[in-house]
C-alpha cells in the first residue's frame, strides 16, 4: 500500500503512469477504478479528484503512450523523418500492446497527440505537400503502424513455428489447384525464405509513393 505522505502527493500523472503499468502488466481488460484505486493505495473515490472518469482515465493514457513516439523534425529530411516516426510509433506500440486498438478507437485531443499530428503535419507542409496530400499521407502511415502492429500482436504463430506449420498445410494446398501458394509454402519448409513479415518493407512502399507524388506535384 502507498504511503500516507506519498498519497498526498497523488497527482493525475502518477494516476496515468499507474494505469499505464497496470495495462501493461495485466492488459487493458483488467484496468478499473477500484484496481487502479487499490494500486496507488487510495480510495476509488480519491481518483476522480485526478481523472474526470474511467473515459478521461482512457484518453489520458492514450496520450502518455503517445508521447513516447517521436516527434517529427519541421524543415529537415521528411523523409528521414518520417521513417524515424514510424519506426519509433512501432516500438512503442510493442511495448504497450494494449493501447493499439485504445489509440485507433477514440478521439485523442490531449497534448501529446496535438503536437505529434500538428508536426507530422507540419514536416510534410514544408517537404512541400499540400494539406490535402499531407493528411492523406499521415493516415495512409498511421494505417500501416496500427494495422502492422495490430497483426503482429495477434497472429497465431511465432517465427519458429513457420515450417513446421508450412509442412502440416501444405496437403491442403496441392500444386494442381494452388501452385503459387504451394510453391511459396515449399520456400519456407526449404528455408529459402523465412516468411516473417517486414514492418519496414510496407513503410517503404509508403515512403516510395508519397515520394513519387511529390515529384509529380512539384
Amino acid at each position: 500500500m502507498t504511503k500516507p505522505a506519498d498519497r498526498a502527493r497523488l497527482t493525475r500523472e502518477r494516476v496515468l503512469q499507474a494505469a499505464v503499468r497496470l495495462a501493461d502488466e495485466q492488459g487493458l481488460g483488467a484496468l478499473s477504478m477500484r484496481k487502479l484505486a487499490q494500486t496507488v493505495g487510495v480510495e476509488a473515490m480519491s481518483l476522480y479528484n485526478h481523472v474526470a472518469n474511467k473515459d478521461d482515465l482512457l484518453d489520458g493514457i492514450a496520450d502518455l503512450v503517445v508521447a513516447e513516439m517521436a516527434v517529427p523534425e519541421i524543415g529537415g529530411d521528411w523523409r528521414a523523418a518520417l521513417r524515424t516516426r514510424a519506426v519509433s510509433a512501432h516500438e512503442v506500440l510493442r511495448r504497450h500492446p494494449w493501447a493499439t486498438g485504445l489509440i485507433g478507437s477514440r478521439v485523442n485531443v490531449g497534448p501529446a497527440m496535438l503536437r505529434y499530428i500538428d508536426a507530422t503535419l507540419g514536416c510534410l507542409r514544408s517537404a512541400g505537400f499540400t494539406y490535402q496530400q499531407a493528411d492523406r499521407a499521415w493516415n495512409a502511415m498511421d494505417a500501416h503502424i496500427y494495422g502492422f502492429t495490430l497483426r503482429e500482436s495477434t497472429f497465431p504463430l511465432e517465427p519458429a513455428e513457420y515450417i513446421s506449420a508450412a509442412t502440416y498445410f501444405l496437403p491442403r494446398i496441392p500444386e494442381s489447384t494452388h501452385p503459387h501458394m504451394n510453391a511459396l509454402t515449399r520456400l519456407v519448409i526449404d528455408g529459402e525464405h523465412d516468411g516473417v513479415a517486414e514492418f519496414e518493407f510496407g513503410l517503404e512502399l509508403i515512403l516510395d509513393g508519397l515520394e513519387r507524388l511529390l515529384e509529380a506535384t512539384g
